[in-house]
This record gives C-alpha cells, structure tokens and sequence, in this order.
C-alpha cells in the first residue's frame, strides 16, 4: 500500500526535509502541533507498531537517535520535547506508515486529551 509517506520518500510530493539517510527521513509535520513539529519515519514501510518485525528493531531505535539529533538542531534537546508513535485509528494514527512525531518548542502538558477524557 502506498502511503503518503511513500511518495515523500520517493519525492514524488514535496517535504521540508531536516534530515535524511539511507535509512530513514525526517521533515516538518504540514500541520504542526507545537512550535516544532517534525516527524521521522523509516524509508522501509512498516504499516503500524503491532508490524515492527525483529529485524525492524534497529531502524526504530535509529529514528529515536535521529528525532535527537534533529531536535539539537532545532536547539531543544535541553529544555524538552515529546516522542509520540500513534498506532491504529483509537491511537490516533491516520497514516499507516509508522511515524514518530517530535513535539518541542512550548511546555507540553500532560495527558494532551485531558478535553476528551472522560473518567467513571
């Protein structure tokens, strides 16, 4: 299945690329939810977190690496940011090419759904 992730990769459709390797790419979310909003993705299609493989387990580990770095750049590894992998429809996932959002820039509150929660 291709993603929309897939044709940014394949640059088919443009992206504000902050980093990128053989393994994965990292660029500006198009509707940002924080003063910086990036995400990084592996260029190996990977449809959610329930289909990360063992052999997937470095490049994951690798886009943690990657979202720090990115984030030094942006000069927020010290004050904050938040990491955030959606998995599924009730997580939140809306494109099924995992992704981890990078989050930074303001204080993040924490739960972020607390408007939709509802506790009985």
């Amino acid at each position: 299945m291709t993603t929309i992730f897939t044709k940014i990769i394949e640059k088919q459709i443009p992206a504000d690329i902050l980093f990128e390797d053989e393994r994965v790419l990292a660029f500006k979310d198009i509707s940002p939810q924080a003063p910086i909003h990036f995400l990084v993705i592996p260029k190996k299609e990977i449809a959610t977190t329930n289909d990360i493989s063992a052999e997937d387990e470095a490049v994951v580990g690798y886009m943690h690496r990657i979202a720090a770095k990115v984030a030094k750049d942006f000069g927020v590894d010290q004050q904050g940011y938040r990491t955030v992998m959606n998995c599924n429809a009730d997580g939140g996932q809306t494109v099924y090419h995992i992704h981890l959002h990078v989050l930074a820039g303001k204080p993040l509150g924490w739960p972020p759904y607390t408007d939709r929660l509802k506790v009985e």
